[in-house]
């Protein structure tokens, strides 16, 4: 790559873009990428324009068609993720886009398919498996520090969002929305899955959306149950009716240990390690408590620039779509049903430096 900056062009400025122009502050200083043009709806421009977007445009095929942008940044409703990313990727852009990749397998296919024969990248939100805590957690497990996986849990939720009805539509809910980050997760530590089974449904039938009552009609509530296979499983807890909890965002359950995030998995707080061997819970505080979940805006950035392939793959997002898409189907047959997509797990390099621990009472006799 040339020392010339990459253009970066958003489309979408809504409250996502509070997130990711940040990171393109922090990209622009440091010599990388810029941020050349945004689009979106007519009421968004003030508020883009003042937080750091140089140019916008209501016309979104403006971003795409432009020459002067290398890098597409996607961060409009679920529902227009696919028509966008693939219309980026037919124009030869990098693309970035939140999650979902898709909201139909058929369309994360046909994504995947453009993605390998188009020059530029594709990765999807979320972006948990690029936080340095759930690294260590990887390189943790992988290495044998909590002998063989059994079991896992993982948990994401609040009360729900309350300024916009999509959330609640078909091709919302709170899976697409929240129960993505643990699935991504979870198959990020453990590896592909084979089997889901759900309960999913609408537990709070109406709610107020900007001033205004809607019937909800995607799910609200959801407990997922995943085969890894070899007898290890896992489950997912999710939803928009959760008010608060003080729980870890991930546990994973070995043969001779337990680890868990502190914290979300978007915002990690540390992690604690239990072995058997050393009899007593070891608490790792946070080593990088900026760390931002748009942090995959940086990852691609730096992976275009040294010719590197990004950790975050469209194999990984279309699996955790289908594992989405099957828990709902699920939820409304009550079956279990296969994944029959897969991925190849992300690799992690090794720590340079040994962390830290800080040893807490033994808790072996609490139980």
């Amino acid at each position: 790559m040339n020392n010339q900056l990459l253009r970066i062009g958003i489309i979408g400025c809504g409250n996502v873009l509070d997130a990711y122009m940040p990171q393109c502050h922090k990209l622009q200083q440091r010599g990388l990428a810029a941020v050349s043009l945004a689009a979106g709806r007519p009421a968004q421009k003030d508020r883009a324009l003042a937080i750091g977007v140089p140019r916008f445009t209501v016309q979104e095929e403006e971003v795409i068609a432009s020459p002067q942008i290398d890098l597409v940044l996607i961060l409009t409703s679920m529902s227009q993720h696919t028509r966008l990313a693939r219309a980026a990727l037919e124009a030869g852009k990098h693309v970035l886009v939140e999650k979902p990749l898709a909201t139909s397998l058929d369309d994360a296919a046909a994504l995947l398919a453009l993605a390998k024969k188009s020059p530029g990248h594709l990765v999807c939100a979320p972006f948990t498996i690029l936080s340095p805590t759930f690294q260590t957690i990887a390189q943790r497990i992988r290495r044998g520090d909590i002998g063989k996986p059994c079991s896992a849990r993982a948990r994401y939720g609040w009360a729900g969002p309350s300024w916009s009805e999509w959330f609640y539509k078909p091709g919302g809910g709170c899976l697409f929305d929240l129960g993505v980050y643990c699935l991504t997760s979870l198959t990020g530590l453990l590896g592909p899955a084979k089997r889901v089974t759900a309960m999913t449904g609408v537990a709070i039938p109406e709610r107020e959306i900007n001033g205004r009552k809607i019937r909800i009609e995607a799910e609200d509530n959801a407990q997922v149950l995943l085969d890894f296979g070899n007898a290890c499983f896992a489950v997912v807890t999710t939803g928009f009716t959760m008010q608060q909890y003080r729980t870890p965002a991930l546990e994973v359950y070995g043969t001779t240990g337990t680890i868990q995030m502190l914290g979300d998995d978007w915002d990690p707080d540390g992690y604690e390690l239990f072995q058997n061997g050393a009899g007593c819970w070891q608490v790792f505080k946070e080593t990088n408590p900026d760390w931002p979940w748009a942090d995959g805006l940086r990852h691609l950035v730096e992976c275009i620039c040294e010719n590197k392939r990004p950790l975050v793959t469209p194999e990984h997002a279309a699996h955790v779509l289908e594992i989405m898409l099957k828990a709902q189907r699920s939820g409304s047959e009550s079956r279990a049903l296969a994944i029959e997509s897969t991925f190849a797990p992300p690799v992690f390099a090794e720590p340079g430096t040994q962390e830290a621990a800080h040893l807490t009472h033994d808790r072996t006799r609490e139980h």
